[in-house]
């Protein structure tokens, strides 16, 4: 059976004027970790012998993608994963999530996916994004993570913020924590991510809060300030975040800060892998604009694909 590095340890930095809590799920482990290790934690500790393949589908740099092909790498099942459509640049030059995913024996299959057409008792079908009840096993054990930090450092009360694809992760997390939950959305707008969190749970009490912002951000688009804070996140606390989901997050954040009375414990839902070819992204768009001085090996690499 497959040993997740479980407690996730909590870091204490200072980002601006303010103190947060980072709750380090990006280090779980190695080739599996973040929230795709929490949503899949229940496949890694159960018995599932019947089970020859996974089904999943989505866009074709995503996290879920990357993680399901551990996770069936691990278990010795195939992995059939679908995608509306891949860029003849990507193909051309593998990177990121994608390139890990073929390395671990992924199928890729440029269609729709037909859930009747794949319907077998040895296969596992997987929603996009880990959207399934199974993920409350184990966002549970991350829910008793936090609040055994919590009392263990004689911290009253926590405010919980994260950034949400599906949702599913800030859902049960809100579920099993006596903590509130902040998030906002990032695929969609609040009543994509509503719609979601209803197709899970229908008890609304249970349905974290929703935070925004008057800018829209278009899911997957370059912003200039993105990367920025995303570049002053890792100058002043030395830890890398995702390129596609925490800049939002921070930012969202940062522009509601006044409201938080309690210490705030930032979910890191990992995703780093992503950040290869988020980076290549950003420099055919900004050019040398994009590279912090630590990563100057990464832009000579990126500037001759």
């Amino acid at each position: 059976m497959y040993r997740l590095s479980l407690p996730s340890r909590v870091d204490k930095i200072e980002f601006g004027d303010h103190s947060y809590y980072i709750k380090r799920d990006d280090l779980i482990d190695r080739d599996f970790s973040g929230n795709k290790a929490r949503k899949f934690h229940y496949y890694l500790q159960s018995d599932m012998p019947h089970i020859k393949k996974v089904v999943s589908y989505g866009s074709n740099q995503s996290n879920a993608m990357y993680s399901l092909s551990v996770l069936a790498k691990i278990r010795g099942w195939e992995f059939d994963y679908y995608v509306d459509h891949i860029p003849s640049y990507l193909i051309e030059n593998p990177q990121g999530n994608y390139a890990a995913a073929i390395d671990n024996g992924m199928n890729i299959i440029e269609a729709k996916v037909d859930i009747e057409l794949i319907d077998s008792d040895d296969t596992l079908f997987i929603q996009e994004g880990g959207r399934e009840e199974s993920a409350e096993y184990g966002l549970r054990i991350l829910a008793d993570e936090i609040e055994e930090f919590r009392v263990s450092h004689q911290i009253e009360a926590l405010d919980i913020f994260l950034p949400s694809g599906t949702g599913t992760t800030a859902l049960y997390l809100q579920k099993h924590s006596l903590s509130r939950v902040f998030t906002t959305p990032c695929v969609g707008d609040e009543s994509y991510l509503k719609k979601q969190f209803l197709m899970l749970e229908s008890d609304i009490s249970h349905h974290p809060t929703i935070l925004n912002i008057e800018k829209k951000y278009h899911f997957g688009k370059l912003y200039k300030e993105s990367y920025e804070i995303w570049q002053q996140l890792q100058r002043e606390t030395a830890i890398e975040f995702d390129l596609l989901y925490d800049p939002k997050g921070w930012i969202t954040l940062l522009h509601h800060r006044d409201i938080f009375v309690n210490p705030i414990l930032y979910i890191h839902q990992g995703g780093l892998i992503g950040n290869e070819s988020m980076l290549a992204r950003y420099m055919r768009k900004y050019g040398e604009y994009v590279y912090p001085p630590n990563m100057q090996k990464l832009a000579t690499k990126l500037a001759n694909q």
